[in-house]
């Protein structure tokens, strides 16, 4: 990437790409100001009317806006100074050849074959194997930490479909290279495409039938190669405890396909596994895969992946380029992280599932500092970031064993070696060295860490998607994903190097102040859930807590809900979003406090004093047609007693007999000006309750709230009431 392409570059002009701050940021700064002192007017409000009338409730109401406070302030820092980016990948001839592009490998992660189908990490390598790259510069490698044999016959057919499928995209100039996502769209059409379609139909029947049966039927084994393959499953392989397993699928320097062009690198890698030995989830998959691949290919440029965040833009790889091929860039420049989008999001997104504020609002504001947050898929690294900071990288040996066939004795007995589950013991891998230990959210953790060592980073957020993933189509494993998160980020949040102390130190103290917002994401919790029920309760029994609505500290509250709200809305808005999804985004935001955060919240308290808790699951890319059509219809799918969903549905009954409560006492025509807010509050929960009601008492299908979920929290909702009476 060096010396000819810099000596080239010197005497051209033309930009690879452009950073321009965006239009909203001094509007940003003036409101961030003005909205400041309303919240020390309204802290110094509730500390004064604590000090006049202590008691537990005004306690409670001082608490949640303290972390409402917290996390506003914290929200702001990546307001500050967002910017825009532009790539011209029309220019980058002027900068190198073909020939002289880096070398690129790609990381595929997938775990259990029957949560993440084979066909989806499938689809996901051939998407990236057709890269507008030069075939003999991409290696891709699949690491299935299931350890399955279903899914190495799935890449053992995805190999042998590779080579039509290659040829054929850019033959035809396809743009939709992910083979399943180019057949739904029905786009294009060519003379080869109903054969292409057919073989691409029966490959996958013959996936899915292995995987339905749990066996690989003789017949689609061709040969006695592939089936020596699957002799590693002995009796006493598991996935917690087996040996290495590591296969070649494809190899450059050999294969060809069908139009006799080369073929990219396919690896499948299953690392060791030991029941008394830690693994560390992803990352612990992800260090294997960065010293397997330093083995056999090592490339300066590594792409990690989730199996179902298919590729969505062959010229991803050459966005990237235009970053790392231009001399003027910051040598310190570490990786370039794309957004996650996905697919199949119904119109008005009801779940959040894009997540438009976290993943790409506040992504552009960190972008105008160091840089954002690697978010664990979408994201190109410099292999060097992995080796320490910036300005003590060691000169990796780029040559060692990459000029030997990768499907050498040599090469692959080293390659066993690093993948074996003994290998890290008495290392300073996850610590010092490569994907970082020690938090579910192995991704931010990383990331953050790599920001702390110095490193910088870009969003890049194309017009055209770069990848397309699977998001969760019923509300349970929504919240479920999000919970997971929620310890994680917590682990960070209070780990030795916490944002909020030492990330604020060690990058810069907007940098430290966007990674503690995310790190205590889960404490919204303790703000929406007191707001939930407090003021609810307080109303049922006629005692005021908020200023009456002919007091001017009234206005103040008023200002702070429709400043937030408002500039929120703004935001989706500028984004291109429709109001109807930031209303959606603002629902799940509670729900997501009622539920996914208070329980990864408590979670991590018990796991903190020692008590185990539910440990790691999987989120299931598996989807029901039922499911897949009310979620078309913008319909919420409960349909399990989740615990998760106790306390919304406590929420939403407290909430409507409250507010009903309230309407009564309007007609008897009682004095309530006092409790006017709290009616304000309650009128809007409902408002956002609206599904809950409609699956607690309206539905009939299999995906309404269970009538076991409702009768229990009708009971909390009335222990609650009785409870009150004795504390109002």
């Amino acid at each position: 990437m060096g010396d000819s392409t810099g000596s080239k570059s010197s005497t051209i002009h033309v930009p690879l790409h452009t950073r321009v701050p965006l239009s909203r940021t001094s509007a940003n700064r003036v409101f961030a100001f003005l909205y400041f002192l309303a919240i020390l007017a309204l802290l110094y409000h509730r500390c004064i009317a604590l000090l006049q009338s202590f008691t537990i409730v005004s306690l409670l109401i001082l608490m949640a806006d303290a972390v409402l406070a917290f996390m506003w302030a914290t929200s702001q820092a990546s307001r500050m100074c967002p910017v825009g980016r532009r790539v011209f990948i029309e220019h980058l001839e002027h900068y190198a050849k073909e020939t002289d592009y880096p070398r690129l490998d790609v990381f595929v992660c997938t775990s259990d074959p029957y949560k993440e189908p084979p066909m989806c990490a499938v689809n996901t390598a051939l998407s990236v194997m057709s890269y507008d790259y030069p075939t003999e510069k991409l290696s891709v490698y699949v690491s299935d930490d299931g350890g399955s044999k279903l899914t190495v016959f799935a890449f053992m057919e995805a190999a042998r479909f590779a080579a039509l499928w290659l040829p054929y995209c850019k033959k035809n100039k396809i743009v939709e290279r992910c083979p399943e996502a180019y057949f739904r769209s029905n786009l294009s059409w060519f003379p080869e495409t109903d054969q292409i379609k057919m073989m691409y139909e029966n490959m996958r029947d013959r996936v899915e039938k292995a995987v339905q049966k749990g066996s690989i039927c003789h017949d689609y084994i061709p040969n006695e190669g592939e089936g020596e393959a699957f002799s590693r499953w002995t009796d006493g392989f598991t996935p917690q405890n087996h040996p290495p397993v590591i296969q070649v699928l494809l190899e450059s320097s050999k294969d060809k396909d069908n139009a006799g062009h080369t073929m990219p690198n396919l690896v499948y890698i299953s690392r060791g596994k030991s029941a008394t030995l830690p693994h560390h989830f992803k990352a612990g998959a992800l260090n294997v895969l960065l010293r397997v691949s330093g083995t056999m290919t090592n490339a300066p440029v590594i792409l990690t992946l989730d199996a179902d965040m298919y590729s969505n833009d062959p010229q991803t790889p050459l966005r990237v380029l235009c970053y790392l091929l231009d001399p003027a860039m910051d040598p310190k420049l570490g990786y370039i992280q794309f957004p996650q989008l996905f697919h199949g999001i119904n119109e008005n997104d009801i779940y959040g599932g894009q997540l438009k504020l976290e993943f790409q609002i506040e992504a552009s504001g960190m972008d105008g500092l160091v840089g954002s947050t690697y978010t664990g898929t979408g994201c190109f690294f410099r292999r060097g970031v992995f080796f320490g900071g910036p300005s003590k990288t060691p000169e990796l040996n780029q040559d060692h064993l990459v000029n030997k066939s990768i499907n050498s004795k040599e090469v692959l007995a080293m390659a066993h070696h690093v993948a074996d589950c003994n290998f890290e013991k008495q290392t300073k891998w996850g610590t010092e060295i490569g994907f970082r230990y020690g938090s579910l959210v192995e991704d931010f953790y990383t990331g953050y860490m790599l920001h702390c060592k110095g490193w910088k980073s870009i969003f890049c957020n194309p017009k055209r998607p770069a990848f397309l993933g699977n998001s969760p189509i019923n509300l349970h494993s929504t919240l479920n994903q999000l919970m997971r998160w929620s310890v994680g980020l917590l682990e960070v949040a209070f780990c030795r190097y916490s944002p909020i102390t030492f990330g604020v130190k060690s990058i810069n103290p907007l940098t430290g102040l966007c990674y503690a917002h995310y790190a205590f994401w889960p404490i919204w919790s303790i703000p929406i859930t007191i707001y939930a029920f407090v003021p609810q309760l307080a109303l049922l029994n006629c005692a005021s807590i908020f200023p009456k609505a002919s007091d001017p500290w009234f206005l103040l509250y008023i200002f702070l809900f429709l400043g937030a709200y408002g500039q929120e809305c703004l935001e989706f808005m500028l984004a291109g979003e429709t109001i109807q999804r930031w209303w959606n985004n603002q629902r799940m935001s509670t729900i997501r406090g009622l539920s996914s955060f208070l329980f990864g919240l408590v979670e991590y308290l018990l796991k903190f004093i020692g008590i185990s808790t539910f440990g790691f699951n999987v989120t299931s890319k598996v989807i029901e047609e039922e499911q897949r059509k009310r979620y078309n219809q913008g319909i919420f799918e409960f349909g399990v007693p989740s615990p998760l969903f106790l306390p919304m549905t406590t929420a939403a009954v407290i909430n409507l007999v409250s507010f009903l409560w309230g309407i009564v006492q309007v007609f008897k025509q009682r004095e309530l000006e006092g409790l006017f807010t709290q009616m304000l509050l309650a009128g809007f929960a409902i408002v956002n309750c609206w599904p809950l009601y409609e699956a607690m008492v309206l539905r009939t299908d299999e995906g309404k709230m269970p009538v076991k979920i409702t009768l229990i929290s009708i009971t909390l909702a009335w222990a609650l009431y009785l409870a009150s009476s004795i504390a109002f």
